[in-house]
């Protein structure tokens, strides 16, 4: 059994304003009184961190951003910075989001950039990879991951990857109902561990939280989550209900936050 505490992120994207935020949260509250030893993790859009943020104190689950700037301040008009979204209390960070590569021209350059730049304001990178659905037909899945994986994590040195979390999300499954079985999910997470292991050492991959993102659902969750390898799930669309991302949250296996 392993010993990496499973974790469940909402990413809302661009929903919710601050009082959808607060609404969200106080039916979460009440649908969701304890969950085990897992980690939950929400991602509200910038404008509403702060108040999402105090509206979590006091109940264990943390905060995320759902991107941010590389370099800690300057003349970047828009954007936000490692130090803003800390000091807004913000644990996590997810960087390379599918959407943030193809609407917005994100390199693999910049995504790294951007992991180094959390790690160095101690904030943990939810990393996101993934293939199209043209790659996924070419058999080249593991091909795109891998350089993905390499060019992300190209100046990361072993001391510094001891909090980091990777989401496989293969991009023809976000939002369109497609979700890859549980078997294919879990084999590219054992490949990013194998890679992992490979790259730094057995306990980093040991270590390292890969979770599954792309259509994720409290219908699927189960299934998902009971796999070796998947560690957790980033939820889109499904997180923006508050019963139902409630739901995915139940659905971990026992065995999995019984340690």
């Amino acid at each position: 059994m392993s010993d990496r505490i499973p974790l469940i992120a909402a990413n809302w994207k661009m929903n919710f304003t601050i009082s959808e935020a607060l609404k969200f949260v106080t039916s979460f509250i009440h649908e969701l009184k304890a969950i085990g030893e897992a980690e939950v993790v929400i991602a509200p859009p910038a404008t509403a961190l702060y108040s999402t943020g105090i509206a979590l104190s006091e109940t264990g689950f943390k905060l995320a951003a759902q991107n941010m700037y590389w370099e800690d301040n300057g003349a970047y008009t828009g954007e936000i910075s490692g130090p803003f979204i800390k000091d807004l209390g913000c644990e996590y960070v997810i960087i390379g989001h599918s959407e943030r590569r193809k609407i917005f021209g994100e390199t693999n350059d910049m995504i790294s950039k951007k992991v180094a730049s959390a790690l160095r304001n101690d904030l943990v990178p939810i990393l996101c990879i993934g293939e199209t659905l043209e790659e996924h037909e070419n058999n080249k899945t593991w091909e795109i991951c891998e350089f993905q994986l390499k060019t992300a994590l190209s100046n990361i040195s072993l001391k510094n990857i001891d909090n980091f979390v990777i989401a496989y999300e293969p991009i023809w499954a976000i939002g369109t109902g497609k979700t890859a079985t549980p078997a294919q999910a879990n084999e590219v997470h054992a490949m990013v561990r194998n890679w992992l292991s490979k790259i730094y050492d057995v306990t980093v991959a040991q270590r390292t939280r890969i979770l599954y993102g792309g259509s994720a659902k409290a219908g699927n969750s189960r299934e998902l989550l009971s796999q070796k390898d998947i560690d957790g799930l980033l939820v889109g669309g499904a997180s923006l209900n508050p019963l139902e991302f409630a739901n995915i949250i139940r659905n971990i296996p026992v065995e999995k936050v019984n340690h």
